[in-house]
Order: structure tokens, then C-alpha cells, then sequence
């Protein structure tokens, strides 16, 4: 029956993250994989689910509330008149957001732009939609678009760029210029952009998220994809949104019926308390996610890695090996995992240099050899966890990891 599969199928495989995720359970690891929270959400948020379904909203349900509060965000903090009732449409979170868009989108052949290290699921969307991926790689170590790079990577099949800022899984927060850049590029070469901005609210020390819709002539030829899983630690409550042009986010409203229906009924009642959090909600959100960044740039660099790059935004560490670490980083993590308990993600997940099912323009200036050389670390923890981790590490014996320490 393997012939049965589609030829998309059949080119899916597991990721290193669930892989190693799978070792980590067995070894009872701590957890610094996975995007996700460990710690509780807000208890207002919650308290409104339970009254949700208690209340019986568990059945089909759109609530028309959560397009009118995301309009409203938009237009107070990035000046962008959103039609509520035409523009927004509520998914099961970004991920779905995100594949409607495409499939809304992309017809068989077109060329979607990637800038590259990239988030894994952006990949299949396209491909499940008979698109092509394009991969455009950033330099590291702090991850700047290379303009020359970026403008030859576009041909007369390129259909969209997508943008994700700030950046999974570096940290990055594209700059003004950089988004000028693409913008530009969208423009001339009459493309759709389509954007993640899961981690809008979630930026370090100076930085500020821009939308790339609030760019010249760009909100007419952007989607914008966001959810409320990184904001407010609700990554299992599938409760996303898409905003884009009427005719493009009718498509896309029309493709989320046909797929799932509905979001959750009882956690779309209670984003509508969620999206009316006040603003101190967000600036502690900030303040504690950058203590928690600050933290484990402190350990990990006091254990031997590299920090180049200090992340400006998400809630990623993109920690490179040392050169006297011998080790590829999906057997650094394997060894992280069984020595240390401690779980973290291989980097040459997020690097894409296959030319059998994508293209490559042209690779950074420094190889692919930095493509395993990075480790992914999650600082969404929790206080004690961050701190059972640096025990750990510090208890390892690091010469049988293969790092020396200075």
C-alpha cells in the first residue's frame, strides 16, 4: 500500500525535533526543545475558557469579537485600518493560519521566497500547495539579509516572500531597512507577502516589532498570520488569525471551513479576554522574557558555546558549538540529552540546502558547514526549570561532550 502514498507523503519525514523529543522523554530530560510554556497561563484567560464550557459553548462558533479586537490592536499600535467583518479570519492557530494562506495563494510551480534558517512547517505548506520553496540564507552570526543575494533569488515564477519576525529560531528582528528592502522587492516584482508575527509582543532591549503591512503600498499585497499561543502560554488552545485583503482572506475563510470548521469554541471565548489584556500585561511579558533570555545567554556562554548573536526578539537561544567541539550538533544534543538531561534542538533542522525538493539561490559566504554547528534552546521556562537546567549542565563532565571550556 506504500504506493498509495502521495508523492508530498512520502517526502515528509519526522523532524530531528521530534526525534530527539521522543529520547528526551525516555530520559526524562528538562525540556529546553520545545516552544512551549511550562509555566501556568494567565489565570483570567483561564478562568474564562472554564466559564465557556460551562456555559455550553462547545459547539461551531465563530465569534466575531476576536476579529473586532484584533482590528482595533491594529489600528492602535501599527496605524492599519482592518475591516473586521471582511479582513480577519479566526483558524486553528498560526500553523492553520498560515497553510490556508498558502493554499489561498499558491498555485502548482510558483516560487515562495524563504529566508533561511527557517521554521520547518513553512516548507510542507508550500509544498503540500504545488509551490516551490525558494531558500534566500541569511549571514550568520547575526543573521543579516544579504540584499544582492535576496534580489537574485526572485524570477518570473515568484509568487510571495515569507517573512517571520521576530525570527525562529535565531532571534532576529528584521531591521527598518531590511524590511524596506523586501518591501521594494515585493513591490517591483508584484509579490504577496506572507508574515508570522507569533512573537509581536515578545522583544528585547530597543527593539520594536514593525509589521511589514505598514510599509508603502504593503498592506494590499500582505497576510499577516498571528496567535494568541506565544502572548499569552496558550500554545494548546489552537486559536490564530489571519488579516489580509478581503478577496485574498474570503479565500482563506472559505479554505479554514472546508479543513477544520472551526477554532475551539470555549478558548475563542476566552481570547476575547485575553485580546483585552492591558497594556502592563504586555510590558511584564517583556521584562520577564528578557530575564529569562538573559539568563541562559549567561549559562550557556559560561558553559563553552558561542553567543554571537544576543536574541532581539522570541523567545530562542541560537547558540553556536565551539570550534574545540568535535561533535555535529544532532550528536552534541543525543549526548546533551543522555549525559546532562538536558533537551535542546539540533540546528540543521531549520537549514534547507536540499536541491531535489527546494532551491537554493546561493549560500551564505561562510558554506553550509555552520548548517550543523548551531543548538536551538527554549527559554519559555519557567524560573526552576532554567535553574535545574544550569545545574545539570554545570554537573556534566564536559570533556566526554566533546567542549573544552577556556
Amino acid at each position: 500500500m506504500e504506493a498509495k502514498i502521495s508523492r508530498v507523503a512520502q517526502g515528509l519525514k519526522s523532524s530531528p525535533i521530534q526525534d530527539l523529543s521522543h529520547l528526551a522523554q525516555r530520559c526524562g530530560a528538562i525540556n529546553l526543545a520545545e516552544g512551549f510554556p511550562d509555566f501556568p497561563a494567565p489565570a483570567p484567560i483561564k478562568e474564562a475558557a472554564i466559564t465557556a464550557i460551562g456555559s455550553e459553548l462547545n459547539q461551531y462558533r465563530h465569534v466575531q469579537g476576536i476579529c473586532d479586537l484584533v482590528a482595533e490592536s491594529m489600528k492602535r499600535r501599527y496605524r492599519l485600518d482592518v475591516n473586521p467583518l471582511a479582513d480577519v479570519v479566526i483558524c486553528v492557530g498560526q500553523t492553520e493560519a498560515f497553510a490556508s494562506a498558502v493554499f489561498a495563494v499558491i498555485d502548482p510551480g510558483d516560487e515562495v521566497l524563504l529566508f533561511d534558517p527557517a521554521y520547518e512547517t513553512y516548507e510542507t505548506c508550500i509544498a503540500l500547495a504545488g509551490g516551490v520553496p525558494v531558500y534566500v540564507a541569511l549571514d550568520p552570526p547575526n543573521w543579516k539579509l544579504n540584499v544582492e543575494r535576496f534580489m537574485k533569488s526572485f524570477t518570473d515564477r515568484t509568487k510571495a516572500v515569507v517573512l517571520n519576525s521576530p525570527h525562529n529560531p535565531t532571534g532576529k528582528v528584521f531591521s527598518r531597512n531590511e524590511l524596506e528592502t523586501i518591501a521594494k522587492a515585493c513591490r517591483n516584482m508584484n509579490c504577496i507577502a506572507i508574515t508570522d508575527e507569533v512573537y509581536e509582543y515578545i522583544t528585547y532591549d530597543m527593539e520594536t516589532h514593525i509589521p511589514l503591512a505598514t510599509l508603502p503600498d504593503m498592506q494590499e499585497r500582505t497576510i499577516i498570520t498571528s496567535s494568541l499561543s506565544k502572548t499569552f502560554s496558550v500554545t494548546g488552545w489552537r486559536i490564530g488569525w489571519a488579516i489580509a485583503p478581503e478577496c485574498i482572506a474570503s479565500a482563506i475563510r472559505n479554505i479554514h471551513i472546508k479543513i477544520t470548521d472551526s477554532a475551539p469554541a470555549p478558548f475563542q471565548e476566552a481570547a476575547l479576554t485575553a485580546l483585552r489584556s492591558p497594556p502592563a500585561y504586555y510590558e511584564t511579558l517583556k521584562k520577564d522574557y528578557e530575564m529569562k533570555r538573559d539568563y541562559i545567554v549567561k549559562m550557556l556562554a559560561e558553559a563553552g558555546f558561542q553567543i554571537s548573536f544576543k536574541p532581539q526578539g522570541s523567545f530562542f537561544l541560537f547558540a553556536e558549538l565551539p570550534p574545540s567541539c568535535q561533535l555535529s550538533d544532532v550528536d552534541f544534543v543525543r549526548k546533551l540529552i543522555e549525559k546532562a538531561g538536558v533537551a535542546a534542538v539540533p540546528g540543521r533542522g531549520f537549514f534547507h540546502n536540499d536541491p531535489v525538493s527546494t532551491k537554493l539561490v546561493e549560500p551564505s559566504p561562510s558554506g553550509d558547514n555552520h548548517q550543523t554547528r548551531y543548538i536551538r534552546f527554549a527559554f519559555c521556562k519557567s524560573d526552576a526549570t532554567l535553574s535545574a537546567a544550569a545545574r545539570k549542565m554545570g554537573e556534566v563532565a564536559w570533556a566526554d561532550m566533546g567542549l573544552k571550556l577556556d
